[in-house]
This record gives C-alpha cells, sequence and structure tokens, in this order.
C-alpha cells in the first residue's frame, strides 16, 4: 500500500473508532434521519445555522467504519461554509466516492480520503449517507432519508 493509500487508511480509521462531533445538539436548528438498509447505518444530522452559516454540525446513532467516518469528516468540513457552499462540497465528495470527480476537482483536505470507497461499490451508500441527510437537513424535509430511496 503506498504512504497515501495509508494515510487515508489512518484517516478513515481514526474517524469512525472517535468520531468527532458525535451527540445531541438542543440548539439546532436543522435536522434530518437517514438509513442505509443495506449496512444497517442510522443517523440523525444536526445543523445549528445562523447568519447564514452553517455554525455547528453534530451526528447521532451508529453505522459501519465507512459510514461514520464520513459523517464525522462532514460535521468538521461543513463548520463555517453556507448552505449554499456545502451543497457544492455535497457534490464534490459524491463525485469523489462514485469515481465521477473531474481531474480539476479543487482539494478536499481529510475529504479525500473518502475517494477509496470508489473502488467498493457496496460502500458508496455507507459514505455518502450523512451527506444525503445534509441535503435533507437544508433543505427542511421532515421524512428519513434511505440509501434505497432513489438517492
Amino acid at each position: 500500500m503506498s504512504d497515501l493509500q495509508d494515510l487515508y487508511q489512518e484517516v478513515i480509521v481514526d474517524h469512525s473508532r472517535r468520531p468527532h462531533n458525535f451527540g445531541p445538539m438542543p440548539e439546532a436548528t436543522h435536522h434530518a434521519e437517514g438509513f442505509n438498509p443495506l449496512c444497517g447505518d442510522r443517523l440523525t444530522l444536526h445543523l445549528h445555522v445562523a447568519d447564514g452559516v452553517i455554525q455547528a454540525t453534530r451526528f447521532e446513532g451508529s453505522g459501519c467504519a465507512i459510514s461514520t467516518a464520513s459523517a464525522s469528516l462532514m460535521t468538521e468540513a461543513l463548520k463555517g461554509k453556507t448552505p449554499q457552499e456545502a451543497q457544492a462540497l455535497f457534490a464534490q465528495v459524491h463525485a469523489l466516492v462514485t469515481g465521477a470527480a473531474p481531474a480539476d476537482t479543487p482539494p478536499l483536505g481529510k475529504l479525500r480520503a473518502l475517494g477509496g470507497v470508489q473502488q467498493f461499490p457496496a460502500r458508496v451508500k455507507c459514505a455518502t449517507l450523512a451527506w444525503h441527510a445534509l441535503q435533507a437537513a437544508l433543505r427542511g424535509e421532515k421524512a428519513p432519508v434511505s440509501t434505497e430511496e432513489g438517492m
């Protein structure tokens, strides 16, 4: 395995074992639930949006290592972003994990670690669950999102 692959794997393992921003958020202004029946991943995403900016993010639930790491990395990446910037980030990450990212994709920092998922198509739904919950939360959707409903 290359040094870069080792680093990416280390990031995923760290965020899955010690997820950042894990737990409830009573002051959340936006919420969404997500479910991946294929893997059993379940999460609730909480956002606190004020003055047009995502001030804080947290998540709760349980899931596989990829799902947990993706949610953890996402919550870190969203702080300080506008909802529009969060939508653009969703598109970049989705393209990365599905193998559709153009060569000129802007740098994604630690989120780049999720790129290895494209080698395992069954795990793409695990990696994108939190991101689809993000979109649902930003749109104010009340129904839980599922990886099996045309995501």
